[in-house]
């Protein structure tokens, strides 16, 4: 059960360049660390979709609206990031300062390389084992080797100079939610008592949409082979599939929901969330203070700006401005 010093006012977010970017309600606050040791801030307002009326909020549809646009936010709050390290980069060489570049080329290929990479290579390698035709092994093979893949890749990334310092930020995300949520005041020594595995990571998240995968498209072909009255070839199984996968997006998203309440709740539930937090030990790692610090303030940053709920969350947790 939630004690009774709990927050139940929820914040999320997302580690960026030297920085971390918190949501809590409608306000979307970045924080990144400069060159001279200075912090930055941005706070904008954004209202999410699935708030504007009662039909977006409904589940499974709320969850397609929020992958889209944590999917935006968090490619814009990235770009900021980035353009802030470039110009400190920049002005350390003494350079002058450019304008901001254009990133929406390489962003394209990049889903681009990730789509055919996790969602059409899996299906061919599924096809090529001879599994075409059953619905049920063919997508278990496929979601098998999305998971490997999907591995690989985290591995693979998490030795990178740049990633390995972006995963510490990571870890300073949930240490300052986790402050948040258990009602502490938000100070770098509270929250560095706390893990860097949290039962909402979008890390669990990607984990739980390969796992419902194979369940979700066994079903969705098997209908979609009878209303045909044959198996479609691959490629157009891989059409579909693209199809169907904001739907998809939005049944992992109650999903995860369900399974972070059940952990808040239930201890024998923490068996649903381990292989998710045990995968955050590849993109989550300890911080130092300073990483801490900057994740704190753009937690503060976003609850304060939420106004009559900031007032309440602030005499609760001492924030301080």
């Amino acid at each position: 059960m939630l004690n009774a010093g709990k927050n139940t006012i929820r914040a999320g977010g997302q580690a960026v360049i030297e920085g971390v970017m918190m949501r809590c309600g409608s306000t979307v606050a970045t924080a990144v660390r400069r060159k001279n040791g200075d912090i930055t801030t941005k706070v904008e307002k954004k209202v999410p979709w699935s708030k504007r009326n009662l039909f977006l909020g409904l589940p499974i549809i709320r969850g397609t609206l929020n992958l889209i646009e944590m999917l935006s936010v968090g490619i814009s709050t990235l770009n900021w990031s980035a353009d802030i390290a470039i110009q400190d980069e920049l002005a350390e060489k003494g350079g002058a300062p450019q304008k901001k570049q254009k990133t929406w080329p390489a962003m394209v290929l990049g889903m681009l390389i990730g789509v055919g990479l996790f969602v059409l290579l899996p299906l061919l390698i599924a096809k090529l084992v001879g599994l075409e035709k059953d619905a049920f092994w063919f997508n278990l093979a496929a979601g098998g080797v999305r998971i490997v893949i999907f591995m690989a890749y985290l591995i693979g990334i998490s030795f990178l100079s740049d990633v390995k310092r972006l995963f510490r930020y990571h870890g300073a995300e949930h240490k300052s939610i986790f402050a948040f949520e258990n009602g502490d005041a938000l100070t770098v020594e509270n929250a560095q008592k706390y893990k860097t595995f949290h039962p909402r990571c979008g890390t669990s998240f990607l984990l739980i949409v390969a796992v419902v995968s194979i369940i979700f498209f066994a079903v969705a072909d098997s209908i979609i082979a009878a209303i045909l009255g044959f198996v479609p070839q691959v490629l157009a199984r891989f059409g579909m599939h693209l199809l169907l996968w904001p739907l998809l997006a939005g049944v992992c998203y109650e999903v995860l929901k369900g399974s972070a309440w059940l952990y808040e709740k239930f201890s024998w539930a923490k068996i649903f969330t381990w292989p998710g937090l045990a995968m955050q030990r590849i993109t989550t790692s300890e911080p130092s203070d300073d990483m801490v610090e900057v994740a704190l303030v753009a937690l503060k940053k976003s609850i304060e700006c939420e106004g009559v709920e900031a007032n309440e969350v602030k005499k609760s947790n001492n924030v301080s401005g």
